[in-house]
C-alpha cells in the first residue's frame, strides 16, 4: 500500500483528501504547515500532495527540502492558474500541478501516474490488458481480438493510458499531459481526431464492439462489457 503525505492547512480539505485516498486504497499522513510537513516526511512516504499557501513556511519554500530529504513525487495543489508560476514550481522540483478546484478522478489518475512513473509500486508492467485489448510496452505493440494494430506513437500512448487506467475516467488534462507531454501542445480537436482513429482501428479488429466511451465535459474511459 502506498502512503501519501498531505500537506494542507485547511482542515476540511485535508480531511476530504484523506477520506478520498483511503477509499481508493492509499494510506495517508496529514500535516498542516510547511514545517510539520518536512518533519513528518520520510522513507515511509511514497508521494506528497502539497498546498502552496501554508502558514509559516510556504509550499514553494519547502519543495527542495522535501526532495532532498526523501525524493518522491510532489504534486502541487493550488488555485493559481499562472503559467509562469507553474514553470517556477517545476524548476523547484515539483513533479505535477493540479489546479483547485479539481475533479477527484483527475487527482487520482495523476497520483497513480506519478507513482507508476516513479516506480514506487514496483516496475510498471510491460504488458497490460483490458477485455481483448493487449498492450506490450516492451516492443510498443498493441493487439485487439488477437489482431495486430498499426498505431502512431500518440495513438499507442493514448490507448496505453486508457488501458492502464481502465478503472477510471481519463480527463482531457491528464491525456494532454501524458500523451502530448504538455496540455498546451494539443487541443480538443487533436484529441477528438485521435480518439476517432482509435475507435475505427479497434472496430476493424473487432467489428460491432465499442471500446471507448466519452464522459462529456471530462474526458474518456474504456467501456466495460455489459454483465449478463
Amino acid at each position: 500500500m502506498n502512503t501519501i503525505l498531505i500537506i494542507e492547512d485547511d482542515t476540511e480539505i485535508n480531511r476530504m483528501l484523506s477520506a478520498l485516498l483511503g477509499k481508493h486504497g492509499y494510506a495517508t499522513v496529514s500535516a498542516y504547515s510547511g514545517t510539520e510537513g518536512v518533519l513528518v516526511h520520510g522513507g515511509n512516504i511514497d508521494l506528497v500532495l502539497l498546498d502552496l499557501m501554508l502558514p509559516g513556511r510556504g509550499g514553494e519554500e519547502i519543495i527542495g527540502e522535501l526532495k532532498a530529504k526523501h525524493n518522491v513525487p510532489v504534486i502541487v495543489l493550488s488555485a493559481v492558474w499562472d503559467v509562469n508560476k507553474k514553470v517556477d514550481l517545476f524548476a523547484l522540483g515539483a513533479d505535477d500541478y493540479v489546479t483547485k478546484p479539481f475533479h477527484n478522478e483527475e487527482l487520482l489518475a495523476r497520483i497513480a501516474a506519478r507513482l507508476r512513473n516513479a516506480g514506487d509500486q514496483g516496475k510498471a508492467p510491460k504488458c497490460v490488458a483490458f477485455r481483448d485489448i493487449e498492450i506490450d510496452r516492451s516492443n510498443f505493440t498493441a493487439k485487439c481480438a488477437g489482431r495486430q494494430m498499426e498505431l502512431s506513437r500518440h495513438e499507442f500512448e493514448l490507448l496505453s493510458l486508457l488501458v492502464e487506467n481502465s478503472h477510471r475516467t481519463c480527463t482531457k488534462s491528464m491525456i494532454y499531459d501524458h500523451v502530448w507531454d504538455d496540455e498546451n501542445s494539443a487541443d480538443d480537436n487533436t484529441l477528438n481526431v485521435h480518439i476517432s482513429k482509435l475507435r475505427k482501428k479497434l472496430k476493424e479488429c473487432h467489428p460491432g464492439t465499442e471500446y471507448i466511451e466519452t464522459v462529456w465535459g471530462i474526458g474518456y474511459r474504456l467501456k466495460r462489457e455489459k454483465e449478463s
